[in-house]
């Protein structure tokens, strides 16, 4: 193993306590720059509360393993056997108040097993508490102790267990293998005929772990929350409202904070359930908590007690440094001692994901539960329509204000249509629609005109998005026969280069930014971050 001191200047690691910080190793989807972010805002911070920052990681393209991030850099890889004889190497020169575990992702949560084994001390919240809000059982358990709400689930260890299970919670149910990041592997299943090709495409999933099987919340809110804990007090530093509905990755949906359609009550109540949560896990530096709200109930999703994907937006949206605090709770410090107040934002700030999918030529852009983007960027403005519209520009959407607007949704879609597609043609646009939606328009009173499917004869719908006939699609499928009939049509909207979107919620944001948009005729008013708080 070579250990390679990068530092800037050279320090003497026998003068001053020291932590060591696990980055999250190569890159990919679903692990790796938000991780960096934060392993990067740990370094800071403990740099200039006089503790020694000792980074471990081996891409070089992160900005970790940056010379002057750390105080000593090394670029090794993240195995049990590599980390654990570094860490010794420490020990043994200085004083090691422990090893920071929950700002790289998976890859170092992995290996607290083996650290803890050899005696290795790991600050923050500890390893048992991770693995007790990624044990199902064990997380099940302390939802019903705390009271709180969670979706119908089970957890399968063969796939008779997991026929009998769907059939006991019924369609549609979430399947997903047990400690996967990015969602992978995950799916939402909507029949039996689908379910059985789930089980024959991962058939040796059983090998590693269960799968785990939970009740789909339709049309359910979904809600990222990042708080902070020193494990006697919480902060809640952000609450994200999603714009695409639950099922979809929560690092694959645009979001909002403050979030743009909850109530008071229904934002207290999940401020309660967070701070139950953070307690009884006795979190010590960060927690996300994904939840769901369907008919005005809240429901828990998943608590991961470390740093999530979510923290660089928070501490950008609020200006909280968010990863540094939870850096300086982790070794001993108190919330008390950074004096930080909830206060009612006057702005939005709204995420948006990139995607790779041109770089795919069989890449579908339909968005589900495992996650496919590859890059986020952020709007503000002070309300949340504009800040949508800025965070499309940002993610190279165009923002079209007149023309053709195509328009095929799925059944259970169809009741947003008469408001959609009138502000749709307020804006300027005019409705061409396949002949099951076109039915529901006229019926409807709205003027559209009917276009053939690509099933039907020549013209069809995906020979004007190749004319560029059509400025603006609006597409939602489900079923797997439906999703592969309109496949070219969203294939070929995103080669052309045409606004498209694949969920009616955000089908509903991204009109309403147009109308916004328009009203400013087409031009943005630029701020400045401090006079928003103002």
């Amino acid at each position: 193993m070579s250990a390679a001191n990068l530092s800037s200047c050279e320090s003497n690691p026998t003068n001053r306590k020291k932590v060591v910080i696990l980055g999250s190793g190569p890159n990919r989807i679903g692990q790796g720059i938000e991780f960096d972010y934060t392993c990067v805002h740990a370094a800071f911070a403990f740099k200039e509360n006089g503790i020694e920052a000792i980074m471990v990681n081996c891409n070089p393209e992160t900005v970790s393993t940056d010379y002057d991030t750390s105080d000593r850099l090394y670029f090794e890889p993240l195995t049990a056997e590599d980390t654990i004889e570094l860490i010794k190497k420490e020990m043994s020169n200085g004083e090691l108040l422990g090893v920071n575990v929950q700002f790289g992702g998976q890859t170092p949560l992995g290996l607290a097993k083996f650290l803890q084994d050899e005696n290795i001390p790991i600050i923050g919240t500890s390893p048992d508490m991770i693995d007790l809000a990624e044990d199902r059982d064990r997380f099940k358990q302390l939802l019903q102790k705390l009271e709180l709400n969670q979706p119908q689930n089970y957890i399968a260890y063969s796939s008779k267990q997991v026929v009998e299970q769907v059939a006991e919670i019924g369609f549609p149910v979430v399947v997903r293998p047990s400690y996967v990041l990015g969602g992978r592997g995950m799916a939402i299943v909507y029949d039996e005929a689908y379910l059985m090709k789930y089980l024959a495409e991962y058939s040796d999933v059983f090998e590693t772990g269960p799968l785990l099987l939970d009740k789909f919340l339709t049309d359910a809110v979904e809600i990222d929350v990042d708080a902070l804990c020193d494990g006697e007090e919480v902060f809640v530093a952000g609450i994200m409202q999603h714009v695409e509905e639950a099922g979809i990755h929560s690092g694959d949906s645009a979001c909002s904070i403050p979030p743009y359609s909850l109530d008071d009550e229904i934002l207290a109540e999940i401020k309660k359930a967070t701070v139950k949560l953070a307690l009884a896990l006795n979190v010590k530096g960060l927690m996300n908590v994904q939840y769901a709200v369907k008919d005005n109930v809240v429901y828990v999703l998943e608590v991961n007690p470390r740093a999530s994907r979510t923290v660089p937006f928070v501490a950008k949206a609020t200006g909280i440094p968010v990863a540094k605090i939870a850096s300086l709770l982790m070794v001993g410090k108190k919330l008390s001692d950074f004096k930080l107040v909830e206060k009612k934002l006057n702005y939005y700030s709204v995420k948006e994901v990139v995607f790779p999918f041109a770089r795919f030529s069989h890449a579908d852009t339909i968005l589900g539960p495992e996650m496919k983007s590859t890059g986020e960027v952020m709007g503000i403005d002070v309300s949340f329509p504009l800040a949508f519209a800025k965070a499309q520009v940002a993610a190279g959407v165009k923002l079209p204000s007149e023309g053709l607007a195509f328009i095929s949704v799925k059944d259970s879609d169809k009741k947003y249509l008469p408001e959609l597609s009138r502000k749709l043609i307020k804006i300027g646009f005019k409705i061409v629609a396949t002949r099951g939606t076109a039915k529901f328009l006229a019926e409807n009173n709205i003027a559209v005109t009917i276009v053939n499917k690509i099933t039907e004869d020549k013209p069809h719908v995906v020979d004007m998005l190749e004319n560029r006939e059509i400025n603006l699609v609006i597409n939602t499928t489900e079923g797997a026969q439906a999703t592969k009939d309109s496949f070219s049509i969203r294939r070929t909207s995103l080669m052309k280069g045409i606004t498209y979107t694949t969920t009616m919620s955000g089908a509903r944001a991204l009109v309403d930014a147009l109308e916004e948009y328009k009203a400013l005729n087409c031009q943005f008013e630029v701020r400045a971050l401090q006079d928003l708080n103002k």
